[in-house]
């Protein structure tokens, strides 16, 4: 397996791979919201050098490949746009707190279906630090699942590999899209803004463009003492922007994760991921990184876009062989 690693190709790709061609589409679509909404920015020129070190390093590792055609200098392709999807994900603020805040809406339908918010409700009926530190580990392994999925292919299923981290990058970047154009920060973030005085009597303010100054996040619930709690504790405050709500992300990506493990036949993988993803949809109304509604679209979201992107990747597939 190890000189399967280092072996040359027979068939190099010589372009991009489909995955980074997400990511150069990405990249224009946001270009062109900056130049837009340039005055609106903080620092734009800041964004527009991030996105040309971004497209430096793409270009860079393209061209390793090109010296040496292996799975090893392919895999380090994919992994640096795996790796760059926690720098795109803080720019998400950065393109939509132009824009006026919308959890007012998402937290007064909230209201309407349940009753109650149960990003509030959840934490404080069970503060137990077994239920916390359970909660807190399966909200954390939403980077292990990533990594997990896409390495097993890369190991087991090499001539699926592209296919499966096309789908994997394309899934993210389509959630960014939405958050781009979608200014939902969250119960994390909201319920501080507006006091928790106001959530608990059922009255949710418009706060306007409130977030375009502020991303303070209130104190996360749970048994503080926890590992897996000062991880995420720490995961927050390294890379958590007030953005990406709706839909869940987390929930949506690891659905699409699930799938792609059905899909190998690995029956630990998916039992793996399959008890993540239970896991996941409880831990992010928990923690109250969302609102439950939050969940049910990043299932709906995360059904969907794996399908279209099976089918894309699919005829990407055709149109290279032929």
């Amino acid at each position: 397996m190890i000189k399967e690693f280092f072996a040359i190709e027979k068939k190099p790709q010589r372009g991009l791979i489909a995955a980074e061609w997400v990511v150069v589409g990405y990249m224009l679509l946001t270009t062109l919201m900056i130049l837009f909404t340039w005055t609106k920015h903080p620092d734009p020129v800041a964004m527009l050098w991030g996105r040309f070190h971004a497209a430096v390093s793409m270009v860079a590792l393209w061209g390793v490949y090109r010296l040496v055609p292996c799975r090893l200098t392919m895999l380090c392709r994919v992994m640096l746009q795996l790796a760059m999807l926690s720098w795109w994900y803080p720019d998400t603020y950065e393109l939509n707190r132009v824009l006026p805040n919308l959890d007012h809406v998402f937290a007064q339908y909230e209201q309407s279906l349940f009753g109650f918010q149960p990003a509030l409700v959840f934490s404080q009926k069970m503060p137990w630090a077994v239920w916390s530190e359970l909660m807190y580990l399966g909200y954390s392994s939403y980077f292990v699942l990533i990594l997990t999925v896409t390495l097993y292919y890369f190991l087991r299923r090499y001539q699926e590999f592209q296919r499966a981290s096309f789908v994997v990058i394309g899934s993210f970047f389509a959630f960014y899209v939405i958050f781009d154009l979608l200014p939902v920060t969250g119960p994390q973030y909201y319920y501080l803004a507006v006091g928790l005085d106001n959530i608990a009597a059922g009255v949710f303010p418009n706060i306007g463009d409130y977030f375009l100054t502020h991303d303070e996040m209130m104190t996360m619930p749970g048994y503080q003492d926890g590992w897996f709690y000062q991880f995420m504790l720490h995961a927050h405050a390294a890379g958590e922007r007030p953005t990406a709500a709706f839909p869940s992300s987390h929930v949506g990506a690891t659905i699409v994760m699930l799938l792609l493990a059905l899909r190998t036949k690995s029956r630990p993988l998916s039992w793996f991921v399959g008890t993540m993803l239970v896991l996941m949809c409880m831990s992010t109304v928990y923690i109250r990184a969302h609102y439950a509604i939050d969940v049910v679209a990043g299932l709906v979201t995360g059904l969907v876009f794996y399908a279209v992107l099976m089918v894309v990747s699919t005829k990407i597939v055709q149109t290279y062989n032929h």
